[in-house]
């Protein structure tokens, strides 16, 4: 017994020094030799290879390979006269990088853009059917609403003094930002420079940047709809998007990504490297879920909601095969939140892409599971619809690390969301008594700053973007990691005041502005009756008719 013993003991210690063994030299990579620097082209070079270059007879026979397609001779000559010179090489070099990051960024927004269909199905998914012609209606004018008033006016104010990107060519026209001058430092407060995209901002760079910001702005729009649904006032809906989308959004998208006060907590005040939020867990979701917080408690609960003891009563949605296939469709989308958010591929340390895009994956993982456990060991069932939000939850909350952590720090983040967004349902529904319809407020809201958080404390310190972020040297690092962590996550909690702070009470302040001048909340007469036909002069689907139960004064629905 005493040998059997022995025997496992040493197998066990020499499994553990083969494992540290290959951690080791998994680690510690040979160093690379020094690099010797390329003498400079000839032109004598040049016109050599250019001699070998395919000929036009020679493409002529076709390229089955590919092997031909794309030489020398391909790069444009700024003088005819003089032949290629290694100034054309550089330059074409220099703009095939800006060239990838430009496709990169606008291939990632058309991602995103997609995601107002899962928005669409998930939110409409949730609702009763005598509303899903609304819920669809808010989902997709939201686009048009957001979208004016943005190139109207909220780019100016968000982008407007984000000049400096040299990933997509240095948006030097968007040089023009606000100052206040506090403590002897100067804080920008918004940009000037973009509105109508006109004079010097009519440029190659600024309409990326705008395609791409313009769709993060319309999602933090959509939010709203899925938390005020079933009740809210078509015409209410669209004056409050069209100011969201003016001023709400951009402001505090200025002050965390437009060179605004909050971006400069790092090189003003030391703390860490100002606030960080990579893809906008703060930026566009808690803002989002903030913003729907305050127009719910405004609008109020729908009819039946809550009993006159304050207990609550499920109210089912109609389709839960739309929810769940909405959330695959946001999942795929979030593959352009979150890596495109480097506005690039090329350079600066945007190889990271791949890193970025794994920890989003895995965040969405974990925090299904998290959320499934969590109602299984609760209700003794895995519950369908908390089970998607769960994947959405840990989709928000990795959006603003997904740049700074690892794989592992992406699972934690994850997991946690899945359980939090279930707690937060329950405390939103049961002590706030505020309905949210599809969960929007926990799933962006609360896991959006849940997110803001967990950069402050997982930021690993091994993204290194061009060796700085918002003007600081260096990486970001969080408190499990050491370094300036604690200041980091000092600047993450003055962000997440500012989000408590400002955006819900001006979201608060604006909507009740519009409930007095243009009334939130539709009838009880249309609420009871389904807001399809009231609201929308249709209904979202025409084969199921409705008829009163007398007996105990709700709505049922028929096949025709």
């Amino acid at each position: 017994m005493n040998l059997i013993r022995r025997c496992c003991t040493f197998l066990i210690l020499a499994l553990g020094l083969m494992v540290s063994a290959m951690a080791y030299g998994q680690g510690a990579a040979p160093a690379a030799a020094p690099a010797t620097a390329a003498p400079p082209a000839s032109a004598a070079e040049l016109k050599d290879t250019a001699a070998k270059a395919p000929a036009t007879a020679d493409l002529a026979k076709g390229d089955p390979g590919g092997s031909l397609t794309g030489t020398i001779n391909d790069v444009p000559v700024s003088d005819p006269k003089t032949g290629l010179t290694a100034g054309d090489i550089a330059n074409q070099v220099g703009q095939n990088k800006i060239a990838i990051n430009f496709t990169w960024t606008l291939i990632t927004g058309f991602l995103v853009m997609f995601m107002q269909a899962g928005f669409a199905m998930v939110e409409s998914g949730l609702c009763r059917v005598k509303n899903a012609n609304h819920t669809y209606m808010m989902n997709f004018f939201v686009y048009g609403c957001g979208l004016l008033a943005y190139w109207l006016i909220g780019f100016a104010i968000q982008m407007g003094g984000a000049a400096g990107n040299g990933n997509l060519g240095g948006l030097q026209s968007l040089n023009t930002e606000h100052p206040l001058s506090l403590f002897g430092k100067t804080w920008g407060i918004f940009g000037q420079n973009g509105m109508f995209l006109s004079g010097h901002t009519y440029d190659v760079g600024v309409m990326v940047i705008f395609l791409f910001e313009m769709v993060f702005m319309d999602t933090a729009l959509t939010i709203v709809t899925g938390g005020c649904a079933e009740r809210w006032k078509f015409l209410a809906f669209a004056v409050s998007s069209v100011l969201m989308g003016a001023f709400t959004y951009p402001i505090f998208g200025n002050w965390a990504w437009g060179a605004g006060w909050l971006s400069q907590l790092g090189s003003n005040l030391g703390l860490g490297k100002g606030y960080c939020d990579f893809a906008g867990s703060g930026v566009v979701h808690a803002v989002g879920g903030l913003t729907a917080l305050a127009v719910a408690m405004i609008v109020g609960p729908r009819i039946g909601k809550f009993n006159r003891d304050g207990s609550s009563n499920p109210i089912l949605g109609h389709d839960i095969s739309a929810v769940l296939i909405g959330c695959f469709i946001l999942a795929f989308g979030w593959f352009g939140f979150n890596p495109g958010s480097t506005l690039g591929a090329s350079g600066n340390g945007n190889l990271r892409i791949g890193s970025i895009a794994v920890n989003t994956m895995l965040a969405g993982c974990t925090g299904t599971f998290g959320a499934i456990l969590y109602m299984w060991g609760l209700k003794g069932k895995p519950d369908a619809s908390m089970s998607g939000n769960g994947l959405l939850a840990g989709l928000v909350a990795i959006t603003a690390p997904s740049g700074f952590v690892s794989t592992f720090g992406a699972a934690v983040i994850g997991l946690i969301a899945g359980v939090l967004v279930c707690l937060s349902v329950s405390f939103i529904e049961n002590v706030l008594k505020v309905d949210d319809p599809v969960g929007a407020i926990s799933v962006h809201g609360t896991c959006g700053l849940w997110g803001v958080l967990s950069v402050g404390l997982f930021a690993d310190g091994t993204s290194n973007y061009g060796g700085a972020w918002n003007g600081v040297a260096g990486s970001v690092t969080g408190l499990f990691y050491g370094g300036d962590g604690l200041s980091q996550l000092a600047a993450q909690l003055v962000g997440i005041s500012t989000l408590l702070g400002f955006v819900f009470t001006f979201s608060f302040v604006l909507n009740l502005v519009i409930d007095v001048f243009v009334g939130q909340r539709v009838s009880a007469e249309t609420e009871m009756a389904g807001l399809d036909i009231p609201e929308m002069g249709q209904l979202g689907y025409p084969e199921f008719v409705f008829h009163s139960d007398t007996t105990t004064n709700v709505q049922a629905m028929a096949v025709a």
